[in-house]
């Protein structure tokens, strides 16, 4: 089954696409995560988002900042995959569309990522690279790393 990415700035999307992109970060950072955060945190109508749909069905997604806008660079931040996806690699298509978009969008340029410490293997093997030592984030362990 394809994977389709939508890219949008946060005025061209839909009241439903935002509901349900908010309930897909929900379900995984908060519920999932059991992490009480403010997930709204005034940033998203400066951001890019990347939606990715099976059918109808929001099965990933991201947004992505210019640089300054989070941190001194392009970045990639609230990568998240619905449960039941994550056995096809949807992670994987997520992030190769993200980065793309980020090149598209943003020129060619380092970006950094602020990942979660166990998922440091998987955001190698897209090419990003430890630049900081480990660090709570929400109270679960986080480190920040780069696509140079």
């Amino acid at each position: 089954m394809e994977t389709k990415f939508k890219i949008k700035r946060f005025n061209e999307l839909s009241l439903d696409e935002l509901y349900q992109c908010m309930k897909l970060r929900s379900l995984v950072f908060v519920v999932e995560q059991n992490c009480v955060y403010l997930d709204i945190d005034s940033k998203d109508d400066q951001a890019l988002h990347v939606l990715g749909y099976q059918n109808d069905c929001l099965m990933a997604y991201a947004r992505l900042f210019d640089k300054g806008a989070y941190f001194d660079e392009t970045s990639i931040g609230r990568v998240v995959v619905h449960p039941d996806f994550r056995r096809i690699n949807a992670g994987h298509a997520l992030m190769e569309a993200a980065i793309q978009a980020v090149y598209n969008t943003f020129g060619i340029q380092p970006i950094t990522i602020s990942a979660q410490l166990y998922l440091q293997k998987f955001y190698e093997s897209h090419g990003f690279e430890v630049i900081s030592p480990t660090y709570l984030e929400d109270d679960i362990p986080h480190i920040r790393m780069r696509k140079n």
